[in-house]
């Protein structure tokens, strides 16, 4: 909503990121689907939600900077874990992904996905309703069997499928600091001739004080994109 309510501070949040060098930054609309607006009453509201939200970042950037439409999971599941058909959830991100195009992105970032069935459906409604360059990535956790993403879905199946279906981009964002990202970017670019993107956290969030708080400062951050490099990856965020 403060796409709306409180648009110039939204633009401010954006110059700041390209202030700090970023090349491209991602709209406010990482939840802005129908499914997940229901629960506040805003389907009615999605078209304008995310048409707002890429224009303000078009707006807030310089001649030579680039805004990624951000998409995140529907928080909802596919039957028969649930009761969203395939066709449905196509719909939800068909819809959201022609209003960001819309508003002027110039690519598509499907992100946070766990399920590789719904982020397929994700693929599959930018592919066939833009043009635009498409990235794909899921979060992992890393246990005693590798990485692996809440629904289970390993590097391997990730990159492959999400390849198969159309990803130009493939990766993993968030769930793991870089320590544990730039191990997950090793092996995914064994299974993948794709572009990689790494956008690992500042460390794993920590609850002090009522706060959450991410435990890496900047320098410590940045001593870890050598190795990411080293690694293969072609873009790296946070």
């Amino acid at each position: 909503l403060w796409n709306k309510d409180r648009a110039e501070l939204i633009r401010e949040i954006h110059r700041s990121y390209f202030q700090a060098g970023c090349q491209v930054v991602e709209t406010n609309s990482f939840g802005a689907n129908a499914l997940k607006l229901k629960s506040y009453e805003l389907t009615a509201q999605v078209r304008e939600l995310n048409y707002k939200s890429a224009r303000l970042a078009r707006e807030s950037a310089p001649d030579n900077g680039f805004v990624a439409a951000s998409i995140g999971p529907t928080g909802k599941f596919l039957q028969p874990l649930g009761n969203v058909s395939p066709k449905q959830m196509y719909e939800v991100f068909k819809e959201q992904v022609e209003a960001l195009v819309e508003g002027g992105v110039d690519l598509i970032c499907i992100e946070t996905m766990m399920d590789l069935e719904e982020t397929k459906l994700a693929v599959r409604a930018a592919k066939e309703n833009c043009s635009l360059p498409i990235i794909a990535s899921m979060t992992f956790n890393l246990d005693r069997n590798g990485f692996r993403t809440m629904m289970g879905i390993d590097p391997k199946t990730a990159v492959t499928e999400l390849g198969e279906t159309g990803a130009d981009i493939v990766g993993a964002n968030c769930s793991n600091g870089p320590k544990e990202m730039v191990q997950l970017m090793e092996e995914m670019r064994s299974y993948t001739t794709l572009p990689l993107i790494a956008q690992p956290n500042a460390g794993l969030p920590q609850l002090k004080a009522g706060k959450t708080i991410f435990s890496l400062n900047a320098e410590d951050f940045a001593a870890y994109i050598p190795a990411f490099i080293a690694a293969g990856v072609n873009i790296i965020g946070g």
